[in-house]
């Protein structure tokens, strides 16, 4: 829970020197040892509150998206589908609220907002003996900002921007008396968004209060919860095999399509200190989220009649919700003459998953590409409860970091997974299949330290993931086999120039057997891929070059491929062996530099650079590779008070995050807007 690292908020506009110690910082997704970043043996990255309120970033994939060789396949709905290191979506780049995850792989919606963010670590590559199945691409742990002491300060933001979009927040921290301290963070935002029936809406709020019951113990109740609209937006369909500019802000959407999410965490934990040597710390929570669509998502165009159909009218909804506890015990000796850390603990948790849906029934009237009448929704299946998947969950895990010399240490870890899974047909009235999941993950990893600033690390991990999608998993995918993955990491880690700078390098082989991923001609179908693997670098830089100028930069590359995998088309198979994987970028870089021109003006500029990524398993259709430009003038009016204009892809590059539905139907990404915003701190 990191109540120890707990800090004030930080200023709006302040450039921050590497010296503060970036890789100094403490780690809590890396694992349950509270290492800093420079003694996790593996590539790990914190985005602090301070970077993400200087580059505007409220949409929370925008800001994950920063880090190095992270990507986002974001789509309407699920604002957290991602590509790391050759791997993509929920059930292979795992996201946690707070430590917490939302098992399932059903797709998340929250959080969607920056505001109650303190910071975001992101680890990359295999963390399955921390966090479980689901990251054999890496971890991105959103942590809320917390109650802390000291008197108590509030923050107001408020934002205009392009396409009538506007957003308030409200945020207020600290201590009530000498026990108990709180955190309350209230957000919202709408607009008409960039393509046609754009509309989007939605609001955020969380609390926190922490009783410091004595010097040795903490308790925090804390509840956070959101509502979205987002904008009813399934992309654009190929017109001849080609995306014609033209449609770029079209939208196929019936007129009363319908999204709505809703998402609530609770969370009650506490932290206790046996002694100086013995720390416990637990955690009891509840997750609920409630998410409908209804909508015409599938387009396709018809080269006989020049319309584009819209056969797949569907109204799905998802209430799903998950009840668990997390704990571990931290103890802190000598072994063999050197200090030792070691944590054990467990997790265990029940969730439950209702599938409602018109048994996908429905088709739209054909629409004209250019100019679209949308029509409305219609489908002859009844809006019904079909299925539902319950699981029961546990895990026990160990980790340990022996010190062999003041210079070396070696970290270890290890976890069992146990998952009970069943599955009730209620259309039928039957039951229709439970299974049991078990496998067992670990990881062994070194760190030396060369110079008293630089570091060398190196780890190899296994993993064995359960099929994605465990609570959406159907009779005929509950035959699938487990997944069994690997990695060798290599790295270093340097600070430099008196403090003023940090650079990071690692270099991976990864290698996935029997995956089960999205069929990339039809999302609602399975496959499990015989072999995937993906090799590459990566590379982080952050200089305070001099006392007005700032710049971040990273910069991923990888070879991902399919090593065997046949995919079936008409009557026959064909292999896509040596095939690049859909909607992996092979390069993917990130630059920002911030420029004090004078004493209260800031002047901000970040690139964003996405290489190509293909469509289909035969890599015959290409999203082609887009880099885009972002603008900020932020002026400190006053100690408190700041005031910046932003410009978002500033020279309005049209681009494709995604082509999610079909391999024919591309999401296009957002184009040019500008806001301006003011920050009040009292």
């Amino acid at each position: 829970m990191g109540w120890a690292q707990t800090r004030p908020p930080l200023p709006t506009v302040e450039i921050h020197s590497s010296g503060e110690g970036r890789l100094e910082r403490t780690l809590a997704t890396g694992s349950r040892l509270d290492l800093s970043v420079r003694d996790t043996p593996a590539s790990a990255e914190v985005l602090t509150r301070a970077q993400l309120q200087a580059r505007g970033e409220r949409q929370l994939l925008d800001a994950v998206t920063r880090a190095a060789g992270m990507t986002a396949l974001g789509h309407t709905g699920n604002s957290a589908s991602l590509s790391a290191r050759g791997f993509t979506h929920t059930s292979a780049v795992m996201r946690l609220y707070d430590g917490t995850r939302q098992y399932g792989g059903v797709g998340l919606s929250f959080p969607f907002d920056t505001w109650a963010i303190e910071r975001i670590e992101v680890l990359r590559g295999p963390a399955s003996v921390v966090h479980g199945d689901g990251a054999i691409g890496g971890v991105v742990n959103i942590i809320p900002r917390k109650p802390t002491r000291g008197p108590v300060r509030n923050e107001v933001q408020a934002t205009a921007g392009s396409a009538n979009q506007r957003a308030f927040a409200l945020g207020s921290g600290g201590a009530i008396d000498g026990q108990w301290s709180y955190r309350l963070d209230l957000s919202g935002e709408q607009g008409r968004g960039w393509v046609e029936r754009g509309d989007f809406r939605s609001r955020m709020a969380s609390a926190a209060l922490r009783w410091d019951a004595s010097a040795d113990l903490q308790l925090q109740l804390a509840h956070a919860q959101g509502r979205q609209a987002p904008a009813r937006y399934f992309g654009v369909p190929l017109i001849d095999g080609v995306q014609d500019p033209a449609l770029r802000r079209r939208n196929y959407n019936v007129e009363d399509s319908d999204i709505r999410l809703r998402d609530r965490w609770t969370e009650l934990g506490a932290q206790w200190a046996l002694n100086e040597h013995v720390i416990v710390r637990s955690k009891l929570y509840h997750i609920a989220s409630d998410r409908h669509w209804r909508n015409a998502e599938t387009y396709a165009f018809n080269t006989a009649t020049r319309l584009i159909e819209r056969p797949e009218n569907t109204e799905i909804g998802h209430a799903q919700t998950q009840t668990g506890n997390t704990t571990d015990v931290s103890i802190r000796s000598v072994l063999f003459g050197q200090d030792n850390q070691l944590s054990l603990g467990f997790d265990i948790n029940r969730a439950s998953f209702l599938h409602r849906h018109d048994a996908y029934t429905g088709s739209a009237a054909p629409v004209d590409p250019f100019h679209p009448q949308p029509g409305h929704y219609f489908s002859a299946g009844p809006y019904l409860p079909r299925a539902r998947n319950r699981a029961q969950q546990y895990a026990l895990f160990a980790e340990d970091r022996l010190a062999l010399s003041d210079r070396w240490s070696l970290v270890a870890g290890a976890r069992f997974d146990h998952a009970r899974l069943s599955r009730e047909d209620l259309a039928a009235g039957t039951d229709a299949f439970e299974r049991r999941y078990a496998h067992v993950g670990w990881r062994l990893g070194s760190v030396y330290q060369l110079r008293p600033a630089l570091s060398l690390y190196a780890q190899v991990a296994r993993a064995a993931d359960p099929v994605s999608g465990l609570l959406m998993l159907s009779a005929a995918n509950a035959r699938f086999d487990v997944s069994r993955g690997r990695q060798f990491e290599v790295g270093l880690k340097q600070t430099f120039w008196q403090g003023c700078g940090d650079w990071t390098l690692a270099a991976y082989a990864i290698t996935k057997d029997n995956l089960v991923t999205r069929d990339a001609s039809n999302p609602a179908r399975r496959l499990q891929v015989g072999r995937r693997s993906s090799r590459g670098m990566e590379s982080t830089l952050s200089l305070q070059a001099t006392q007005a100028l700032q710049i971040e930069a990273n910069l991923a590359l990888l070879r991902a491929r399919y090593g065997d995998f046949s995919e079936a088309m008409g009557n026959g198979v064909v292999s896509r062996n040596g095939m690049v994987p859909t909607d992996v970028p092979e390069r993917v870089a990130n630059l920002w530099a911030h420029w004090k021109l004078q004493p209260g003006w800031v002047l901000s500029g970040g690139l964003r650079h996405v290489g190509k990524r293909y469509a289909n398993h035969a890599n015959t259709l290409v999203l082609p590779a887009y880099t885009t430009a972002d603008l900020a003038l932020q002026w400190q009016a006053t100690a408190c008070t700041t005031l910046a204009l932003r410009g978002f892809n500033v020279f309005d590059k049209a681009f494709f995050s995604t082509a999610y539905y079909t391999t024919t139907q591309w999401f296009a990404g957002t184009g040019r807007r500008t806001e301006l915003t003011l920050n009040h701190r009292f």
